[in-house]
């Protein structure tokens, strides 16, 4: 996926890792997003790109994928969900390590916006776990 994107225009690839830049201005040292009628060339081109990183993300996912991924506002935020509906514990990963790479993901999607209620990631929580710890 990275190719391909990094194929259709490089800064795609830089977009969904990093998210999206929103046009910003500075009054007296203050920075605050710009209105839409005050967006310059770059500013539409930034966000031409989010845009059609999200077009080329959903494309390539199912129907299934596709329904939990509609709503996101970014394509770095839709890779974080696709990340989050595929968490899985890898073989010989520790607890305590799938905890943490399970912890990164839930807060970049905090950070972008998008949170699940406590009951829902203790569910996820379980059913990512192995059939070994079916007894535990």
């Amino acid at each position: 996926m990275t190719i391909f994107l990094q194929s259709l225009d490089y800064q795609l690839w830089h977009i969904i890792v990093n998210g999206p830049r929103m046009p910003t201005k500075t009054i007296e040292g203050v920075v605050s997003p710009k209105l839409e009628n005050e967006y310059n060339d770059n500013d539409f081109r930034i966000l031409q790109l989010n845009s059609k990183a999200k077009h080329v993300l959903f494309c390539a996912v199912g129907p299934n994928e596709f329904n939990r991924i509609s709503s996101c506002d970014t394509a770095k935020q839709i890779m974080l969900v696709h990340e989050y509906e595929l968490f899985m514990m890898h073989d010989h990963e520790s607890i305590s390590d799938m905890f943490t790479r399970f912890t990164t993901i839930i807060n970049s999607l905090k950070n972008l916006g998008k949170s699940y209620p406590n009951q829902e990631l203790v569910r996820k929580i379980l059913r990512c776990l192995p059939k070994s710890w079916t007894p535990k």
